[in-house]
């Protein structure tokens, strides 16, 4: 995945300084479902990915003025959505009702219908059913993980960024986010393992 430089934002940018609402509306287009699945893969009650999503471009339509252009306006987007998805969090965990709801509310057969929908006509059914057992597992590890190596290796391998940017993501040095990527790689891999029958020294 290309990812966007750090100035092919600036033009909107400094029409929304202006007052220009129509700019923010063309970023919040552009940027609107990789944030919504971001958050998505950190808020696992689906109800409320939508607000949060609302609530991060809320928020950077307020903080635009301070934006100086200093890291990619995406880079800065997403750490304002980490943050908002991190209060929900917090606040999830004060209300177990939320916490409960978002559970029951959990379709299973949401999670292998990304995979599922991206295969061929030709697939034959066993090829089916080993995708989306795959599929079901590597999501299944991922949700596993602890939030930091979590939102690691979502930024990595779903979102496409760099080392660097996703440590200026998760504000942290980029040694710290490649033992984290490293450890959620090896977690995944070993929960794949048995369906792929990998030998001991591969990874995914």
């Amino acid at each position: 995945m290309s990812m966007t430089t750090p100035d092919a934002d600036a033009p909107l940018i400094e029409r929304i300084k202006r007052g220009d609402v129509k700019a923010f509306e063309m970023l919040v287009v552009k940027y609107q479902r990789r944030i919504e699945r971001l958050i998505g893969r950190m808020v696992r009650d689906t109800d409320l990915v939508q607000d949060i999503a609302q609530e991060t471009f809320i928020r950077a339509y307020r903080a635009i003025p301070q934006f100086r252009g200093e890291s990619a306006f995406y880079t800065w987007l997403y750490r304002i959505a980490v943050n908002a998805a991190k209060k929900a969090l917090v606040e999830m965990k004060r209300d177990p009702i939320v916490t409960e709801s978002a559970r029951a509310s959990r379709d299973e057969d949401d999670e292998t219908s990304r995979v599922e929908n991206e295969l061929t006509n030709g697939e034959t059914p066993e090829a089916l059913l080993a995708s989306k057992e795959i599929a079901a597992t590597v999501n299944a590890s991922i949700d596993a993980l602890s939030e930091d190596l979590r939102q690691a290796i979502t930024l990595r391998e779903i979102e496409g960024l760099s080392y660097e940017e996703i440590a200026e993501v998760m504000n942290c040095p980029i040694g710290t986010v490649r033992s984290r990527i490293f450890r959620a790689r090896e977690a995944i891999a070993l929960k794949l393992r048995p369906l792929l029958d990998t030998r001991e020294g591969e990874r995914w």
